[in-house]
């Protein structure tokens, strides 16, 4: 569990808000362009994969670089767990908080009530992930928990109704 003390808070918090902005983003543009529940799935889960995959390797080379970096300045050994455990907290949170979203379209099948509002679901279900990250970065940096659950909550839905907009234009334009 992450502390007050966790070396890795900025790469928990860093991958689950990616992890829920990105995923909603991008189901929320095929939602938009009004595809398929399959096509969002599909599109949800390989965004999962690839972009937490990249994200977390992207930390672990990044937090190498800097450990070099401070290694060759001041002749010490830069501490080779801190990249590994900082790239895979980045891709386990991105995975973890980014599958969010998902849950009502994979529930669907199985509930008439979260069949029939499946979009209304997704976009509830990231919001509470965005809201419990965001509180969660406020409680472990002593900030407002409310005014950083809130700012994570904005960021997440700007990003989902630009994707959003960007679907349904695109469909009107070039769709059938």
């Amino acid at each position: 569990m992450l502390g007050k003390d966790n070396e890795y808070l900025s790469d928990f918090v860093y991958g689950g808000i990616d992890g829920a902005i990105t995923t909603l983003a991008i189901m929320a543009g095929a939602m938009g362009a009004a595809l398929s529940p399959l096509i969002v799935i599909i599109l949800g889960f390989a965004n999962l994969v690839a972009d937490g995959f990249s994200m977390g390797v992207s930390d672990y080379l990044s937090t190498r670089s800097q450990n070099d970096l401070v290694a060759a300045h001041n002749r010490e050994h830069p501490d080779w767990k801190n990249p590994m455990a900082s790239g895979l907290t980045t891709f386990a949170s991105f995975v973890v908080v980014g599958f969010v979203p998902l849950l009502p379209f994979l529930v669907a099948p199985f509930s008439p009530l979260i069949s029939t509002h499946t979009p209304i679901f997704s976009f509830a279900f990231a919001a509470v992930a965005f809201l419990v990250v965001g509180g969660i970065q406020g409680y472990i940096t002593e900030k407002n928990k409310s005014l950083t659950a809130l700012r994570t909550l904005f960021i997440g839905g700007v990003a989902a109704t630009l994707a959003f907009a960007v679907g349904f234009l695109l469909n009107q334009w070039f769709g059938q």
